[in-house]
């Protein structure tokens, strides 16, 4: 439970910040947002403000922004429709009351000649009164109403296909970029709070309390200058040589206080995935250094070498030293989610700080259905001077997106796989 938990907050969190990205420079260069939707399927929670509609869905698999112009607009006015008119206060179409007209006594009834929802924002209709043709102004925020549900009209102007490219590309880039601020904060966060990690010398941190380290007599402050006969001068060299030692005696040389110690510990042993073998551990955690500036630095440096580490295995899928072991889909992300939440709340905001790095970093990848690939389109629009024509690109999408998730069931399987060898 308290990894499902630990799940819907975090994976809520990411897509929440990821999607609020391209709301709000969507926003900012004028186009209208129907929806801003957390999780897909079945509504769940709605809410409505700034004519936007804020709602949270059933399955919790990811999240959109609903920009006008993306998908067909609505309902069309064709000629001999039958439609009802309400009027604001300086005489402008405000409602078109589109069925159960019955319902809305106050609306005119017109028979529609031609309707320009987008460009003119008219409609030209013939009344029961007059049999000559009426012009009807309609308000740039007018509303549709089709079986009592009210959908605002999208002038041109408002639609996702009118703005430049330049404004268009910043509002699919804003969602990953995002992605990308809020993994800086969360690791600045954890540097605060838990201090940051000291790896330029050999020194122990906490200890764990049913650690070796902590049985065997060693203490947090302790220098170690040398494990095993072989000495050592940073935590990495440190580290490396305890994992050499699984379930072995080794001998400690330590600086405590201006005196050198020599400490027997035994090690424990655990089982490291990644090296698929038995590795020593003590339990014992880095020194830490509590300063706002160390926070900082930490965030910055440890977003760029997630972001490195990242790319080193997109890398191995292009030269094909790959394996599906190195993804995880949301059965593998769930069980490592449940290991960062079995140590606390402090690994658990850096687990999901990385897990933010990757998000945005997959997004940014130039495959159809993703951020990058829509941006990869845009970017021929800024090329050709014209966009792509929109049902080409949208079936380009829809393959990419197919074939996505046919590689999420893959990897999903894999994942599954794992839990019984």
């Amino acid at each position: 439970m308290n990894t499902l938990i630990a799940i819907i907050i975090i994976f809520g969190v990411l897509v929440a910040v990821h999607e609020w990205g391209h709301l709000y420079f969507a926003k900012r260069a004028g186009i209208l947002c129907r929806e801003f939707a957390i999780g897909f399927g079945p509504k769940l929670f709605s809410f409505k403000k700034n004519e936007t509609v804020y709602t949270i869905r059933l399955l919790p698999l990811g999240g959109f922004v609903r920009m006008a112009g993306e998908d067909p607009e609505l309902v069309q006015l064709k000629p001999g429709y039958e439609v009802g008119l309400v009027f604001n206060q300086v005489g402008e179409v405000s409602r078109i009351i589109v069925n159960n007209k019955s319902k809305h006594p106050e609306a005119k009834v017109v028979s529609v000649e031609r309707a320009d929802l987008e460009h003119d924002l008219i409609i030209q209709a013939y009344t029961g009164e007059e049999e000559e043709l009426q012009t009807f102004k309609v308000n740039d925020k007018a509303e549709l109403v089709v079986d009592e549900q009210a959908s605002q009209i999208a002038p041109w102007d408002r639609q996702f296909g009118s703005k430049k490219p330049s404004q268009k590309a910043l509002a699919i880039f804003a969602g990953p970029a995002m992605n990308f601020v809020l993994a800086f904060f969360l690791l600045v966060l954890f540097g605060l709070i838990n201090g940051v990690p000291q790896y330029d010398q050999a020194e122990l941190g906490e200890l764990t309390g049913d650690g070796p380290a902590n049985e065997y007599g060693l203490e947090a402050g302790d220098q170690v200058l040398a494990i095993g006969g072989e000495e050592v001068n940073t935590w990495e060299e440190m580290t490396a040589q305890i994992q050499e030692h699984p379930n072995e005696e080794v001998v400690f040389q330590v600086e405590r206080n201006g005196e050198i110690l020599s400490i027997p510990v035994v090690t424990t042993s655990h089982y490291n995935e990644m090296t698929e073998r038995q590795e020593g551990f003590i339990g014992v955690n880095a020194p830490a250094e509590h300063s706002p500036i160390e926070a900082i630095q930490f965030g910055a440096v440890q977003v760029y070498e997630v972001t490195i580490l990242i790319f080193d295995v997109l890398g191995m899928i292009v030269t094909g030293n790959f394996s599906l072991d190195y993804l995880a889909g949301p059965v593998g992300i769930y069980n490592y989610t449940g290991e960062a939440a079995a140590m606390g709340t402090i690994l658990l905001i850096q687990w999901a700080a990385l897990l933010s790095v990757n998000l945005g970093i997959v997004n940014l990848l130039p495959l159809p259905a993703l951020d990058g690939g829509r941006l990869l389109f845009i970017g021929f629009e800024a090329v050709r001077g014209k966009p792509v024509d929109p049902q080409k690109e949208g079936l380009v999408h829809f393959v990419g997106f197919a074939l996505l998730f046919l590689l999420m069931l893959v990897v999903t399987w894999n994942d599954i796989n794992k839990f019984f060898l």
